[in-house]
């Protein structure tokens, strides 16, 4: 069997090289996919790669991306299977975003032919595999909303009590206050202190208006 070398990349500062079988080859595969959200998960990345090495896969393909962003390398994956192959992931919530956007790419998944093995739900070709496939992920989406539920309401209540200050403010957006400060005959310092910006970025803004 030849095998070629291939480059995964996670990230500007990451890859993993794999050796895998070349693909003109006309036999089932199981192909690995993993994934975590930022690039601060890399041990996160890593043990999923271990694990799809562990289960067999002779190519993986991964990435660092929010599940919400487009997946280049999902795409790839889904573009890559055959017919015969089997697609593994190590959880459910590394591959969908919903149990909507679940149930299309199993459905992607079998119209090529291929068959989905996640890990920690172990065969989910079978009719009591396929309920449970689809509770799970109805579980994670609803865990999902609950969790964004819950940084609505925190948000709430941090604006109720004052403490809420939403993203700063561009400098242009603070202009008009630096000019009614200015024209009052505020120290330019105690200015930048009190409108939160560098004295550097104030005393060139207002110099623009001279």
């Amino acid at each position: 069997m030849r095998s070629i070398y291939i480059v995964l990349e996670f990230s500007d500062e990451m890859s993993y090289i794999a050796m895998v079988p070349n693909r003109t080859e006309d036999r089932a595969m199981k192909v690995g996919y993993a994934r975590t959200s930022t690039a601060d998960q890399e041990a996160g990345l890593e043990a999923q790669i271990r694990d799809l090495q562990a289960a067999g896969c002779e190519e993986i393909f991964a990435e660092q991306v929010s599940s919400v962003a487009t997946r280049p390398k999902l795409e790839e994956t889904i573009t890559f299977i055959r017919k015969g192959d089997t697609l593994i992931v190590t959880r459910l919530d590394r591959l969908a975003r919903s149990t909507r956007d679940l149930l299309e790419l199993r459905d992607c998944i079998k119209a090529k032919g291929a068959e989905l093995n996640v890990l920690n739900l172990g065969d989910t070709g079978t009719a009591t595999g396929e309920l449970v496939f689809t509770v799970i992920g109805a579980i994670a989406q609803f865990e999902r909303k609950l969790m964004l539920e819950r940084q609505r309401e925190g948000v709430a209540k941090a604006k109720n009590e004052g403490k809420y200050k939403g993203r700063p403010a561009k400098l242009h957006e603070k202009l008009d206050e630096m000019r009614s400060l200015d024209r009052q005959g505020i120290p330019r310092a105690k200015i930048a202190r009190q409108v939160g910006v560098a004295r550097s970025s104030l005393y060139r803004l207002l110099a623009a208006d001279a």
